[in-house]
């Protein structure tokens, strides 16, 4: 008789939002596995190809599929094979950037599909058709089973999916598809559109968690918090908390305070070590480890959240046996107080199953990424069995072009080896994919499964701080994994530093490739001084300006000094009401047409501005406010002809008294050449 779970549409749901599931080995177990446009070429871990890059832009020498179903007819259309997977199984994961043609989704060796459609619906939207047939209204899943260009909507298989993309090959673009695949003889019951609503009670309180998760997610304990408040000097290390077993931390928040927060939330070392192991299961600068260094970036996610005021909350549950001490060691030359809690739940330890929850943080420092020197950048190798459950890329990017073809860092792409594979059994198409976003798009996000809390700017230069989570697609490994990404960005640039986290459970006997956290790895990084930008890949043809050194009348003006800014500079103007115009003057060498485009700061104190070219209002009312942080970025204003001579802007403040309008360098770029 088969005692095993039934794994149904219902439970799939549930487990987008269940932490403690994470904490032991599967049962019924699981590989999880993805089909994606990687490039076919890259045939050969470390060979010729390894490193190529046509993965979905189109008009491939090989296809980026399975293989060829029906080959192209006179209009182009062809049909290719995506996946074609006996189960038990369930997709858990879709995304694309952009997807043209149809897809086709075909379960338990059925003649008639149970999705015939758009494929960039059906990759971004899996429940699209569903919904509309239940009467459903989608809005329900918006930042829970739709995030972003991610789709996690289970869809469960008993015998089969296969997975059919009809098209013009010539217009194919990214996708991924993510499984599990259960073990031969696992219960499953297939996904039909009804589910819907038959689970639809289900959808909506897993929906109210993942976009609350600090005011509706439910903690198993009714215990106090435990807190702790302790002093450590620089150089020396201070256990804050030490607790008796078995239980299992299901909540952990710390507030740092130091003169240099920004210093202390990347020099002060977390230590969580269970069962008195001879180092900790968790090693990271306490920034870093809840996802969104460097400094203080409140985001919100459903394993972490980061407040404005600096608190810091995880609530990855931390089983263990006999013992957990948390400590801090500061490799910093400042004394940094901690102010921490933990909430404390029951917890039943077995031997068989039971896992320790592990994060270990590395960086790789002075690098210089290009094409001809990729690299894969391990996140983890580990040996022992375990779950992978998540990913934190921290990167400070010093590339000086002001555009997202130039300063992109990300080509790279994951690539995932799980016990006895010798090709990744994951292999993806991109980093930013695989955070679940596209282009290499600059702006702040968040969603409860992924979240870009930093990227200073312009574009994708400064502090970047990207993070995932798996929780409905954890990778489960029985004996190995290897998880790397590649580095790749499109401009070579020297100083780049790379830091990275993979978080995981491991049973005990784990072992990892992890190495001790120096002084020299958290030491304190700034932006490069008096950086220009650079007029190449999206910029090329381009002369910059100060805005400072353009502007004649300095009335109602500050100029602040930062390293965020080219030349280390930033005029602040401060109009006094609205309607007050700043006048801007700007020459042309030859007629033709251009491009013009500002480099303006965003912040609190910023308001809102209009922007005419010789008389012609391109831009109106302008927002450049933005909480809890200060960002430098690119706004494009127009593509116009343009004579030879003196040129005039006026900005037009738009905004309510107080506010400011922070200007960096204007960029001219001649359109002809």
């Amino acid at each position: 008789m088969n005692n095993k779970t039934n794994i149904n549409t219902g439970n799939l749901i549930r487990d987008m939002v269940d932490m403690w599931k994470l904490t032991e080995t599967p049962d019924p177990f699981y590989k999880t596995i993805q089909f994606s446009s990687y490039d076919r070429s890259s045939n050969l871990p470390g060979g010729k190809g390894w490193f190529d890059n046509a993965d979905g832009f189109g008009g491939e020498k090989i296809p980026n599929y399975e293989k060829i179903i029906k080959e192209p007819d006179e209009n182009s259309i062809g049909e290719y094979l995506v996946c074609d997977l006996n189960g038990p199984g369930a997709m858990v994961r879709s995304w694309t950037a952009k997807h043209n043609g149809t897809i086709q989704v075909f379960l338990d060796n059925s003649d008639e599909p149970v999705y015939d459609g758009p494929a960039e619906k059906f990759f971004k939207n899996p429940y699209h058709t569903f919904a509309l047939e239940s009467g459903i209204d989608e809005k329900e899943f918006d930042n829970s089973l739709y995030q972003r260009y991610a789709g996690y909507c289970p869809i469960p298989f008993e015998k089969n999916c296969k997975v059919i993309w009809k098209g013009d090959i010539k217009d194919v673009h990214f996708y991924h598809l993510q499984f599990r695949i259960y073990d031969k003889g696992t219960p499953v019951t297939t996904f039909k559109s009804s589910d819907l609503k038959t689970y639809f009670d289900d959808i909506k309180k897993v929906g109210e968690i993942m976009r609350k998760p600090d005011q509706k997610w439910q903690y198993k304990s009714s215990n106090e918090m435990e807190n702790f408040k302790i002093s450590v000097p620089a150089g020396e290390y201070k256990d804050g908390l030490v607790l008796k077993g078995p239980g299992a931390i299901e909540k952990l928040s710390l507030l740092l305070k130091a003169k240099n927060i920004d210093k202390a939330l990347r020099q002060t070392v977390l230590h969580v070590i269970c069962e008195d192991a001879p180092w900790g299961q968790i090693q990271s600068p306490v920034g870093d480890f809840f996802g969104a260094a460097p400094g203080i970036n409140p985001y919100i996610s459903l394993p972490f959240t980061v407040l404005s005021d600096g608190e810091m909350i995880s609530r990855f549950i931390m089983p263990y046996e006999k013992e957990i001490k948390i400590g801090f060691e500061n490799l910093g030359d400042q004394t940094v107080e901690i102010d921490g809690k933990a909430l404390v739940a029951d917890y039943e330890w077995n031997n068989e199953k039971s896992m320790h929850f592990r994060a270990k943080w590395r960086v790789t420092h002075d690098m210089v990424g290009s094409v001809p020197v990729n690299q894969d950048m391990p996140y983890l190798i580990a040996n022992g069995s375990g779950t992978y459950v998540g990913s934190g890329m921290f990167l400070l990017n010093s590339c000086n072009v002001p555009s997202g073809w130039g300063s992109w860092w990300g080509e790279g792409d994951e690539k995932v080896f799980v016990d006895d594979d010798t090709f990744p059994s994951i292999f993806g198409t991109g980093s930013e994919d695989y955070f679940n976003y596209a282009w290499g798009e600059p702006d702040i996000f968040e969603y409860p499964y992924f979240a870009q809390p930093r990227n200073d700017g312009p574009a994708n230069r400064g502090f970047v701080s990207n993070n995932r989570w798996h929780i409905l697609d954890p990778m489960p490994f029985k004996f190995r994994l290897s998880f790397y990404m590649e580095f790749w960005p499109h401009d070579p640039t020297k100083g780049t530093a790379y830091a990275r986290i993979g978080y995981h459970y491991g049973k005990p006997g784990m072992m990892d490739d992890h190495v001790v956290i120096t002084r020299d790895d958290v030491r304190y990084q700034q932006l490069p001084e008096n950086w220009q930008p650079k007029a190449a890949y999206g910029t090329k043809n381009s002369v910059f300006y100060s805005v400072d050194e353009l502007v004649k009348d300095n009335t109602n003006t500050v100029v602040e000094k930062d390293n965020l800014w080219s030349s280390g500079k930033l005029l602040r103007w401060l109009p006094k009401q609205n309607g007050e115009k700043l006048t801007i003057t700007f020459p042309i060498e030859e007629n033709g047409k251009y491009n013009i485009a500002f480099c303006l700061a965003m912040d609190e104190s910023s308001g809102s501005v209009s922007i005419e070219i010789n008389g012609k209002v391109y831009r109106e009312k302008l927002s450049l406010y933005t909480a809890d942080r200060v960002l430098s970025k690119m706004f494009h204003v127009a593509s116009l002809e343009l004579s030879k001579g003196d040129q005039t802007i006026i900005l037009t403040y738009e905004g309510e008294t107080g506010k400011t309008i922070g200007l960096d360098f204007l960029q001219i770029q001649n359109l002809a050449k």
